[in-house]
C-alpha cells in the first residue's frame, strides 16, 4: 500500500501537467501574466529539448557511431565494411534527436493540443525520411557485398534492388498521406485502386524497366562489362552500368549513352560476348583481282612456283594428279582449253591458304576460309574469313593490315593484278558526281 503511494506521487511529480504547472507557477510568483508564463514556458523547453537532442546526437555521433564503426572494420569479415562505407550506422544516429523530441512533445505542448499532433505528424514523417534513408543504405550494402562474389557479372541484382527500394519508397509516400489527411492507412490502400491508372501512367517507364531488368538477367542476354552494339541508340561500347531505369554504355569514342532498359527487350542490340568468350575474332574482308590478269600456269610459272615453301608440296601433287587426269582421257594438251590445268588464280588461292595456315596470329580451330566470291563489273573477289586469336581491337586491326599489305605486295608475283578504277574513268566518274 506505501509503495502504491510512493509510486503515485512520483509519477505526480514527473507527469507532464506537475512539471509545466510547476514552471509556469514559478514564473507567476515572479510577477508574470499567466498567459505570458504559459508561452514562455514552452518556449523554454522547446529550446531545452532542442539542445539536449542536439547533444544527444552529438554524443550518439562522436563517441558511440565511430566505436561501432572501428569496430565493424577491425572484424575478419570485410562485408561489414560495406556498410560503414554506405553510412549505415551514421544514418541510424538521426533517429536519437528524433526520439528525444518525439517523446518530448506531450511534456512541452501539453496545453497546444493542435500545435502537439502537427509536431507529432512532422517527426513521424522524419522517421519515414530516416527509415528510406536506412533501407537505401542496407540494399546498397547489400549489392556492394553480392558485387564481391564470383558470379556477380553474370547476375546483376542492381535493378531488383532498386525494385524493392522503390516498393518502400511507395509504402512510406502511402504512410505520409495517411498522417497528412489523418487517415488510416487500409483508407489509403482502398483509394489507392481508384488512381491505379495514373500511377501505371507515372510510374510506367519504371515498370517496365523493372520488368526488362529481370528478363535480361534471367536470360543472360547482357550484363556489365559486355561489348554491345546498339545503332538505333547509337550506342557501341561496353556496359558500365545496368539500372532500373537505364543502361549505361561508354562507347569506344568514350563518350557515354543512356539506353532505357526495356528498348534492350523490345527493340534488337547485338551483344559481343560470343566473340569475347569464343577466343577467336572474325576477318572477313576480301579483295578484287582483275580478271584479264587471270590466267593459265606455263612451265616458267610451275617453276617458280615450286620455289615459294608453302606451294612446293601442292604443286607437285597438282601435277601427278592433272597428268594422270589428262593421260587417263587421251588430253590433247598442245591445246590449252583441254584438260585440266592450274591457273595463276587458284595457284594464289592456295598460298594464301598455306600463308594463312602459319600465321601465328590466326585461330585455326575456327572456322578458315579463303573463296571466291560472285564476279562484279570491279573484279573477282578473293575472300579471307578466318579469325583471329587476339581480341584487342588494335591488335586486330593490326592483323588485318598486315595480312592484306603482304597480299597486295605478292600479287605480282603471281602476275595478278588488282582491279582499280582507271584513271581517266575515276576522274571523269568524279567530274559527274560535282
Amino acid at each position: 500500500m506505501v509503495q502504491e503511494q510512493i509510486k503515485e506521487s512520483v509519477l505526480k511529480v514527473v507527469s507532464p501537467d506537475s512539471l509545466v504547472g510547476s514552471f509556469e507557477s514559478l514564473l507567476e510568483e515572479v510577477g508574470v501574466s499567466e498567459k505570458i508564463s504559459t508561452y514562455l514556458s514552452v518556449v523554454i523547453f522547446s529550446i531545452l529539448v532542442l539542445i539536449i537532442a542536439k547533444v544527444a546526437h552529438f554524443i550518439v555521433r562522436r563517441y558511440l557511431v565511430k566505436h561501432v564503426e572501428r569496430f565493424m572494420e577491425k572484424t575478419k569479415s570485410k562485408y561489414d565494411d560495406y556498410f560503414v562505407k554506405r553510412k549505415l550506422i551514421i544514418r541510424a544516429s538521426y533517429i536519437v534527436p528524433a526520439l528525444i523530441i518525439y517523446t518530448s512533445l506531450d511534456l512541452v505542448f501539453v496545453q497546444f493540443d493542435h500545435v502537439n499532433a502537427v509536431l507529432h505528424n512532422l517527426v513521424s514523417l522524419y522517421f519515414i525520411v530516416v527509415a528510406l534513408l536506412l533501407i537505401d543504405s542496407f540494399l546498397k550494402g547489400v549489392g556492394d557485398v553480392y558485387e564481391t562474389l564470383p558470379n556477380s557479372n553474370e547476375r546483376p541484382i542492381k535493378g531488383y534492388l532498386q525494385g524493392i527500394y522503390l516498393v518502400f519508397v511507395l509504402i512510406g509516400v502511402l504512410v505520409t498521406v495517411s498522417i497528412l489527411l489523418d487517415v488510416k492507412l487500409t483508407v489509403v490502400f482502398t483509394g489507392l485502386g481508384a488512381i491505379a491508372a495514373v500511377l501505371i501512367l507515372v510510374f510506367k517507364d519504371t515498370i517496365l524497366g523493372f520488368v526488362a531488368s529481370i528478363q535480361l538477367t534471367a536470360n543472360s542476354m547482357v550484363k556489365p562489362g559486355d561489348w554491345i552494339e546498339m545503332p538505333s541508340h547509337k550506342s557501341d561500347g561496353t556496359v558500365m552500368e545496368m539500372t532500373l531505369n537505364t543502361v549505361k554504355v561508354q562507347n569506344w569514342d568514350k563518350t557515354i549513352s543512356t539506353i532505357p532498359t526495356y528498348a534492350l527487350v523490345s527493340e534488337s542490340f547485338k551483344n559481343w560476348k560470343g566473340m569475347e568468350e569464343s577466343g577467336g575474332r572474325r576477318i572477313k574482308r576480301s579483295i578484287n583481282i582483275d580478271m584479264k590478269s587471270v590466267k593459265f600456269c606455263d612451265d616458267k610459272m610451275l617453276g617458280k612456283f615450286r620455289k615459294i615453301k608453302v606451294l612446293k608440296d601442292y604443286i607437285e601433287d597438282k601435277l601427278e594428279e592433272l597428268e594422270e587426269y589428262n593421260k587417263q582421257f587421251d588430253i590433247d594438251e598442245s591445246i590449252l582449253v583441254n584438260g585440266r590445268r592450274m591457273t595463276n588464280l587458284g595457284v594464289f588461292r592456295k598460298y594464301l591458304e598455306g600463308y594463312l595456315h602459319n600465321h601465328p596470329k590466326i585461330h585455326q580451330n575456327m572456322t578458315f576460309l579463303v573463296r571466291h566470291l560472285q564476279p562484279t563489273e570491279k573484279g573477282i573477289p578473293i575472300e579471307i574469313y578466318v579469325f583471329s586469336n587476339d581480341q584487342a581491337w588494335a591488335n586486330y586491326e593490326s592483323i588485318q593490315a598486315d595480312i592484306f599489305d603482304h597480299i597486295l605486295a605478292v600479287l605480282p608475283e603471281f602476275e595478278l593484278t588488282v582491279f582499280q578504277f582507271p584513271t581517266e574513268k575515276l576522274s571523269a566518274t568524279m567530274m559527274e558526281e560535282v
